[in-house]
């Protein structure tokens, strides 16, 4: 999969911009605040419907304008695709190949992304919810029974939540949202697991590339393991959510247990590992998509190389296979490996302007 072409007018800081990338590594530097990060972002909000830092969309229109618009195109197996999002006036509107589009499942996977930025750590010392929200955007790209399933769920969710929240004891009523759980959640179960174990098989031998020191493991956490088993423990805990207002089992309490060196990664990790331990898990997340799919999706890596030393980051960028379009943004392009700035394109923004930088 390749990026041909960015167009953005309006969106954060960026000037209007026109954006070609090459088909292999792409380099934009820049000083912090410059506008590096948002050329991603609107790439990625374009693909994916959303950003990694906005809590809602309105932050990512430029100050005064109220309004913003991103088209990328990319050339893809199935054949050429152009996605175009409008934000105004409170409402985000999305075309696919100029015509509109009402439903999630048909923007996303059409362009397939795999993105990392510094706030990715919280994929390894966050919360739970920060990586469910990780295994849910990767599956729903590459799995549109998955994306069908998640949306259901939270559907069945959001009912039986409200009956919680109404002192809703009666069984008659509870009984078909729980089955609705208990189906769309037994699909999530079973992806997730599967996800999980591949996942784990490609990340465990390249964060030993990478960093060598100490094993890298991951396993699922479900908090129902046996999917035949979600309609019964909804059941058996109708009692106590009815005390606590909200549905306390099932997979939104999913998480996914990253350890290195025998020990959880989350509070006894340093920072690197911490970093390192996400970078992995992104480029992991490539080669599996490259496997579901069969090509590998557009690589957006914001200031990747911060806090790694030297030849960690030529590790790093080593385990970019070759073939896979990435576009990597820096503040420092002296520190990246000599031969990648030799073998890539270049780009520098300043200000919010983007320019190509010749040779």
């Amino acid at each position: 999969m390749r990026l041909t072409r960015l167009h953005c007018r309006g969106f954060r800081g960026l000037q209007d911009t026109d954006f070609a990338p090459g088909p292999a590594l792409n380099i934009l530097s820049g000083a912090n605040a410059q506008g590096k990060t948002s050329v991603l972002e609107a790439i990625l909000y374009a693909a994916t419907t959303r950003s990694h830092r906005a809590s809602s969309d309105e932050e990512l229109a430029r100050y005064g304008t109220g309004e913003f618009h991103v088209r990328i195109e990319a050339e893809a197996a199935p054949g050429a695709v152009a996605i175009e999002a409008h934000w105004w006036r409170e409402a985000k509107r999305f075309k696919v190949d100029g015509v509109p589009q009402t439903r999630l499942s048909d923007i996303l996977g059409r362009v397939c992304v795999v993105f990392f930025s510094p706030e990715d750590i919280s994929l390894v010392k966050g919360a739970a919810s920060r990586r469910r929200l990780f295994l849910d955007m990767e599956l729903s790209q590459v799995l549109p029974p998955y994306l069908r399933a998640l949306q259901q769920y939270r559907q069945a969710l959001r009912q039986r939540n409200e009956l919680l929240r109404r002192q809703c004891d009666d069984p008659a009523l509870l009984e078909p949202w729980e089955q609705q759980l208990a189906v769309h959640g037994a699909l999530l179960i079973r992806e997730r697991e599967t996800y999980i174990r591949e996942l784990a098989g490609i990340a465990a031998p390249l964060y030993g590339r990478i960093v060598e020191e100490e094993p890298l493991e991951l396993a699922y956490k479900p908090d129902i393991a046996d999917p035949s088993l979600v309609a019964v423990i909804l059941a058996e805990a109708r009692r106590g959510d009815l005390l606590r207002k909200a549905t306390g089992r099932g997979p939104h309490r999913d998480d996914v247990e990253i350890n290195i060196a025998g020990k959880p990664a989350r509070t006894f990790g340093s920072q690197g590992q911490q970093k390192s331990a996400a970078l992995v898990l992104k480029l992991a997340e490539m080669e599996l998509m490259q496997r579901q799919v069969g090509e590998y999706p557009v690589v957006l890596l914001d200031e990747a190389l911060a806090e790694l030393d030297a030849v960690r980051g030529a590790r790093l960028f080593d385990a970019l296979p070759e073939g896979v379009q990435a576009v990597i943004t820096t503040a420092q392009p002296a520190q990246l490996p000599v031969h990648l700035q030799r073998d890539c394109r270049h780009f520098h923004i300043e200000r919010g302007h983007l320019e190509q930088e010749t040779a």
